[in-house]
């Protein structure tokens, strides 16, 4: 049995988001751990209809707290790739020596760090709105397409909106901006890759770019891809395959190499 992978998905989503991925890396021998945040467990469409009680007061901090749990049970560090807030939770666990190997795509960035882009600007004002208090932020179909997914069709985002869309907390992204969401960019660390969209409309490429080069420490390596013509949804939409085969192969080659080895990788 190969490593331990543990999945950590971000707003809007629920564990269902990496079916594809865990199939894939599960078919490599790898032991995949993907499993919901708080009050996001089971079905998209049945959280959707019918929104858990407290969402709206789920917070950052309950949420890293189970992954980290998760994290320190097993009996090797495990990798961990997260998408968007799964992204910061992945960078904060790679933080807290609990990671093997750490990949955060579309990641929301730590330390208040932050985009004058203004899809960034517009979305992140949309959810994190203070006269909203611990309203529950509703996801439909019209904004999933406008900002998540914003390479898709309308209609060509019907079904993925239906698979794997849910509501969520403006307290988790709120929380982003707080301490909750500090990384000490400065520590020694375990390889990290960062995997960003250039049409991302929630997280613009270059501000993964910037928090990918905020790591300062010489001894450790840290690498960045930018994929062209995908959006916040690049671990589902069309042309996902080419972003977990570049992961794959950054896996294998990383996952055997000294903790702290900063020679660069040729990934085709």
């Amino acid at each position: 049995m190969k490593s331990t992978i543990i999945f950590i998905h971000g707003m809007f989503q629920n564990a269902k988001s990496w079916n594809k991925w865990v199939e894939y890396f599960t078919a490599k021998g790898y032991n995949c751990i993907a499993e919901s945040w708080p009050l996001h467990e089971g079905d998209p469409a049945d959280l959707r209809a019918n929104p858990p009680a407290g969402l709206g007061e789920l917070r950052l901090a309950t949420i890293t707290q189970k992954y980290r749990e998760l994290a320190a049970s097993q009996t090797e560090k495990p990798i961990i790739i997260g998408h968007s807030v799964g992204g910061l939770i992945t960078q904060i666990l790679v933080n807290e020596g609990l990671a093997k190997l750490g990949v955060p795509i579309s990641s929301v960035a730590p330390n208040g760090m932050i985009s004058l882009d203004w899809g960034f600007a517009k979305n992140s004002a949309m959810i994190m709105n203070p006269l909203k208090g611990d309203e529950v932020f509703t996801m439909d179909l019209e904004g999933f397409q406008g900002a998540f997914a914003n390479t898709l069709t309308i209609d060509s985002a019907k079904v993925p909106f239906e698979e794997t869309a849910t509501h969520d907390s403006r307290n988790v992204l709120r929380d982003c901006l707080t301490d909750d969401g500090k990384v000490d960019l400065d520590l020694p660390h375990v390889p990290l890759l960062f995997i960003a969209g250039e049409e991302d409309q929630i997280i613009p490429y270059e501000l993964c770019e910037k928090n990918a080069e905020a790591y300062t420490d010489e001894v450790s390596f840290v690498d960045h891809r930018t994929f062209s013509n995908r959006s916040h949804f690049i671990c589902y939409e069309p042309g996902y395959d080419e972003v977990l085969g570049f992961v794959s192969n950054w896996i294998e080659q990383k996952e055997n190499a000294p903790a702290f080895d900063t020679t660069p990788i040729e990934i085709n």
